[in-house]
């Protein structure tokens, strides 16, 4: 598949979101369990799973939206 560089400043800007989301979602995450909040530990872990996931996804998306806007 030849992506192009239009496809390359999606990839970066879908990138870019998930990195701004999912960093905003770790952080309110992290200050609801220091502040105790009362969930279940399965809540904890699947959250901070899709976490870890997406952020991996974001940085697939940046490397692939790199390479497209390398290409000529």
């Amino acid at each position: 598949m030849k992506l192009e560089k239009k496809h390359g400043w999606f990839l970066v800007g879908v990138a870019v979101w998930n990195f701004l989301t999912w960093a905003m979602f770790a952080k309110n995450l992290y200050e609801a369990h220091s502040s105790g909040e009362d969930r279940p530990q399965g809540y904890w872990i699947a959250h901070s799973v899709l976490i870890v996931v997406n952020l991996g996804l974001g940085v697939v998306f940046a490397r692939l939206g790199a390479r497209a806007l390398r290409s000529r």
